[in-house]
C-alpha cells in the first residue's frame, strides 16, 4: 500500500529532499567529474588508460544509481516530481550555476581549446592527453578536443538514456525511440567514423563522416576539400558521397511522409538525442508564448535560407564555367538551383497554399524573390553571391550558427530555456523536415476531446513549446511543423486523450463535426472498415 499515491494535487508538493541512495550517486558521478577536472590542471596520472576509465564508468554509475534511487519506489506513470520547486529545474540559483558553467566549457571547446590542452606541435596535455588513450584504440589518432567533446557526449545520452527508459518505464514508445537514439550517437556518431580513420593510409583518406549528420545539418558537406576527398577516395568515398545525396532528396522526404520529422529529431539525431536524455529534466521550460511561436518560425527558417545561399555560394566556388570541361557549370547549376527553388515554391502554393498561415505566405514569397535576386545578381553580373566571399559565408554561418547557437546557447542553456531551444529556433534540419511535415506527411497527433481534463501535462512537458492542451480541449488532430513527435505529451496525459499516428485521413471522425453538434454516421464509418 506503500506505493499508491495519496495527495491528489497536481503541482505533488514541494521536492522531499535527497535520500541515501541519491546522494551516493551524487558523490560517485562528482567523483568521476573531479578526476577529469584535475587532468586539466595537468595532474600527472601514472595510468592514464585506467584513470580516464574510472572517471567515465563513475560519472555514468553514480547517473544509474541516482536514477534507481529515484524511481524504484514510484509507481509507473508520470509525475510532477516537484519540477517547479527545484532550484535546477525551475530556473533557479543552480540552474543559472548549471548554464553558466556549461556554457563557459563550450566557449573553451570551441574557441580556446588550446587551455584544455590542446597542442598544434608536440604532445597533448590537460584533459585533452587525458582522452588520448581512448582515441589511440579507436582511430589509432591523438585525441582533439572534438574527441574529447564526443566521449562526454555519448556517455551523457548513454547515461540519462537509462534515467529515461527508468522514468518512462510504462511507455514501451519512449523506451524504444531512447534506445534508437543511444545507438545512433554511440554507432554512428561516435565508433564508426573513429574507426574509419583506421582505414587511412598514403593513398586513402576519408574525411570524417557522422554518417546520421545529414544536410543542411553537415553543411560542409559539399565543401570542395570533402568533395576532391570523396572522389580520391574510390568506390567508398563515392558512395558516402551519393548516400549524402541520396539522403537529402529521396530518403528524407519518403522517411518523413511515413513518419513526420520524429523518425529524425527523435529516433535519430545526436542533438535531439541530447535534449531528450540529458535534456529531459528542462523541457518543461519551453516557452508557450504565441510571440514565442513567431520568433520561432522566423528565426528558423531564416536560418535555413542562409544555409541555402551559404551551401549554393561554396559549390559554386569549385565549379568551372566552360562547358566542354565540366559537364555541370557553376551557371547551370545556379540556374538548376533557381529552378529547383521555384519548382517546389510553385507545387506548394498550388497543392498546399491553404495549409499556410497568412504570414507564412507573405515569408515563402519574401524568402523566394531574396534567393532569386541573390541567384539572378551572381549570374547575370558576375559579382558574389549574397554579396560576400562563399569562404566568408561559411565562416559566419560556422561560427554564429554552428558554434554560438547549436553549442553554446542550445546545449549550454539547457536549465534556461529549455532543452530544444536549438531545434526550435536554430536547426535548419527541423526547419525543412517541418515543412514537409506539415504539408505532406501522414504523421499527426489525435486527441480525444470528450476524455480531456485540462490538467495542462500535456503542455506543460511539450518541449517544442506547443499549446498542446488547446488542441485536446476541442479535440483537434495535431499537424504542427515544429512537433518533433517525442510522444511526451501522450505519455503524460492521464487519460489517453493523445495517440500518435501515420494513418490515412479517410474514414476518420471529423472532430469539428462533434464539436459542432452535427449528425456523424458512426454505422457508415465502422462498415467501412
Amino acid at each position: 500500500m506503500s506505493n499508491f499515491q495519496r495527495d491528489m494535487s497536481l503541482t505533488g508538493g514541494p521536492p522531499k529532499s535527497l535520500n541515501s541512495f541519491q546522494k551516493l550517486g551524487t558523490f560517485i558521478g562528482f567523483v568521476g567529474l573531479f578526476i577529469i577536472v584535475l587532468a586539466g590542471f595537468n595532474v600527472s596520472f601514472p595510468n592514464k588508460t585506467f584513470w580516464l576509465a574510472l572517471s567515465l564508468i563513475t560519472i555514468t554509475v553514480g547517473i544509474i544509481l541516482f536514477t534507481w534511487a529515484s524511481y524504484r519506489n514510484q509507481t509507473e506513470g508520470i509525475k510532477n516530481h516537484g519540477v517547479w520547486f527545484k532550484s535546477i529545474s525551475g530556473r533557479g540559483l543552480w540552474a543559472w550555476i548549471a548554464g553558466l558553467s556549461l556554457t563557459g566549457f563550450y566557449v573553451v571547446l570551441y574557441f580556446f581549446p588550446q587551455f584544455l590542452g590542446l597542442q598544434a606541435v608536440g604532445d597533448n596535455t590537460g584533459i585533452i592527453a587525458f582522452f588520448d588513450p581512448l582515441s589511440r584504440t579507436l582511430s589509432g589518432n591523438p585525441a582533439s578536443q572534438w574527441f574529447v567533446y564526443g566521449t562526454l557526449y555519448t556517455v551523457a545520452i548513454l547515461s540519462f538514456g537509462v534515467k529515461f527508459i527508468w522514468k518512462y518505464r510504462h511507455n514501451r514508445y519512449e523506451k524504444l525511440r531512447t534506445i534508437s537514439v543511444m545507438f545512433f550517437q554511440t554507432a554512428f556518431a561516435f565508433l564508426i567514423p573513429e574507426l574509419m580513420a583506421r582505414l587511412h593510409s598514403d593513398t586513402f583518406s576519408l574525411p570524417y563522416y557522422d554518417l546520421k549528420n545529414i544536410w543542411p545539418l553537415n553543411y560542409y558537406n559539399f565543401e570542395q576539400y570533402r568533395i576532391d576527398s570523396f572522389i580520391s577516395s574510390g568506390t567508398i568515398g563515392l558512395t558516402l558521397l551519393i548516400f549524402g545525396i541520396v539522403s537529402i532528396f529521396i530518403i528524407t522526404p519518403i522517411l518523413t511522409y511515413k513518419y513526420g520529422k520524429r523518425w529524425y529529431c527523435s529516433w535519430v539525431c545526436g542533438c535531439g538525442g541530447l535534449a531528450e536524455t540529458a535534456g529531459d529534466s528542462f523541457r518543461q521550460l519551453s516557452d508557450k508564448s504565441q510571440i514565442a511561436w513567431k520568433i520561432e518560425r522566423w528565426v528558423v527558417h531564416s536560418v535555413l535560407v542562409f544555409v541555402v545561399v551559404m551551401t549554393t555560394a561554396v559549390v559554386a566556388t569549385y565549379l568551372g564555367n566552360d562547358p566542354t570541361k565540366y559537364w555541370l557549370t557553376k551557371d547551370l547549376f545556379l540556374l538548376g538551383v533557381g529552378l529547383l527553388l521555384t519548382l517546389v515554391f510553385t507545387l506548394i502554393w498550388v497543392f498546399k497554399r491553404k495549409e499556410l498561415q497568412k504570414d507564412a505566405k507573405y515569408g515563402a514569397i519574401g524568402y523566394l524573390v531574396i534567393l532569386l535576386s541573390l541567384l539572378g545578381l551572381h549570374y547575370f553580373s558576375g559579382s558574389n553571391l549574397f554579396l560576400f566571399e562563399a569562404e566568408t559565408l561559411r565562416k559566419s554561418y560556422g561560427f554564429l550558427i554552428g558554434a554560438i547557437f547549436s553549442g553554446v546557447i542550445g546545449t549550454g542553456f539547457y536549465p534556461i530555456f529549455g532543452n530544444r531551444v536549438w531545434c526550435r529556433f536554430g536547426c535548419p534540419m527541423a526547419a525543412i523536415l517541418g515543412l514537409q511535415q506539415r504539408l505532406f506527411s501522414r504523421f499527426r497527433i489525435t486527441t480525444n476531446g470528450g476524455q480531456c481534463i485540462s490538467c495542462g501535462n500535456c503542455s506543460t512537458y511539450c518541449e517544442m513549446g506547443i499549446d498542446v492542451r488547446s488542441y485536446a480541449q476541442k479535440g483537434e488532430n495535431i499537424v504542427r511543423s515544429s512537433c518533433v513527435g517525442c510522444g511526451i505529451c501522450s505519455a503524460v496525459c492521464p487519460r489517453g486523450v493523445l495517440k500518435l499516428e501515420n494513418g490515412p485521413l479517410e474514414g476518420r471522425i471529423d472532430s469539428k463535426d462533434i464539436l459542432l453538434g452535427n449528425d456523424v454516421d458512426l454505422m457508415h464509418l465502422l462498415n467501412n472498415h
